[in-house]
């Protein structure tokens, strides 16, 4: 038996959803109430269920495999609960829809050797210790908040805190981009 209380309160809320206000001109958000009846559906879940089937319709190319996929299908390999992962995975796997922020903090980050472990086949793993504990700080050089010199110094800072050791700090590499046919 329900309490008044709970019933005033409507149906739960997942705990996975989130607010987004929308501005609709109101031609259209009136079709969109008229499908979401059609469907029997709310209007938001009508918009939301609208946006996943559009997700198949965004074409994204694999990077270094040249494979197209749509947004929908890269969803699972995209997502992750941390930001600093979902940022990676964006980055490595889908870096045309990379900001200006993200694209400042790949640039860094990518060009920076310290940032990396290779192995003995020379593969390059991200230190992503190094990138969670200082993912503030990557955020802020994005924002433009700080400087390179800053990052820097708070990157050297994280070395001689954790014990890694010195010759791995080597900061600035030459840049990939750099190539002797430009």
């Amino acid at each position: 038996m329900l309490n008044r209380e709970s019933a005033k309160k409507g149906g739960g809320k997942l705990a996975r959803s989130e607010t987004v206000t929308v501005r609709l001109d109101p031609k259209l958000r009136y079709l969109a109430e008229l499908a979401a009846r059609k469907q029997r559906r709310t209007l938001s879940s009508f918009i939301e269920w609208a946006i996943e089937q559009s997700l198949e319709k965004v074409a994204i190319q694999h990077p270094k495999k040249g494979e197209r996929s749509n947004l929908s299908q890269l969803g699972d390999t995209l997502w992750d609960v941390g930001p600093q992962e979902r940022f990676l995975k964006l980055a490595l796997k889908a870096p045309e829809l990379l900001n200006y922020k993200e694209e400042r903090m790949w640039k860094f980050i990518d060009e920076w050797k310290a940032l990396w472990d290779v192995d003995e086949k020379d593969r390059r793993y991200i230190r992503r210790d190094l990138l969670r504990s200082l993912w503030n700080d990557f955020e802020q050089y994005g924002e433009e908040e700080i400087t390179d010199e800053d990052l820097e110094k708070k990157v050297g800072a994280y070395f001689r805190s954790t014990g890694l050791p010195s010759e791995s700090m080597v900061i600035r590499l030459q840049p990939k981009y750099i190539d002797g046919d430009i």
